[in-house]
């Protein structure tokens, strides 16, 4: 199954929206709970980076039997430091978007939490691309 969803940087009204289907779907294809819970908390993480950064951006959800893949790329300002960027606490977010409760630099380090595989490309002015993989609870083979 494969689904993409268009997020729109700086629309905090509809933010969410995207990993809330995402997490419909998992529900609707009956994962265990422990999986939905943490893809849902990687995609959403993932969606307010566009949200709070980006201009614009796609998620892309590919779940076969062995795995979900989700890619976010996104038209922005890109991460300069991605090392940097995974620390907890270290954030880019200009103090409006603080204001609202967003930015607080844990973005990054939560979906390296609730993912299997994380890789992050990112080009300074043009924009990311932040590939997750969780590996299915029912599937005994490896991350390719």
């Amino acid at each position: 199954m494969e689904r993409d969803y268009e997020i729109e940087g700086r629309d905090f009204r509809n933010a969410g929206k995207v990993s809330s289907k995402v997490k419909g779907i998992l529900k609707e294809l009956g994962f265990d709970p422990n999986f939905i819970r943490r893809v849902a908390i990687a995609s959403y993480e993932a969606e307010m980076n566009v949200v709070c950064h980006a201009e614009k951006g796609t998620l892309y959800f590919t779940i076969s039997p062995e795995k979900l893949k989700i890619v976010v790329e996104d038209k922005g300002p890109g991460i300069e430091d991605i090392e940097l960027a995974m620390q907890e606490g270290y954030s880019t977010a200009s103090p409006e978007i603080r204001e609202m409760g967003f930015g607080a630099g844990m973005g990054l380090s939560n979906i390296k939490k609730n993912v299997d595989a994380l890789n992050i490309v990112s080009t300074a002015g043009e924009g990311t691309i932040v590939e997750m993989i969780t590996k299915s609870p029912t599937s005994d083979k490896g991350l390719e």
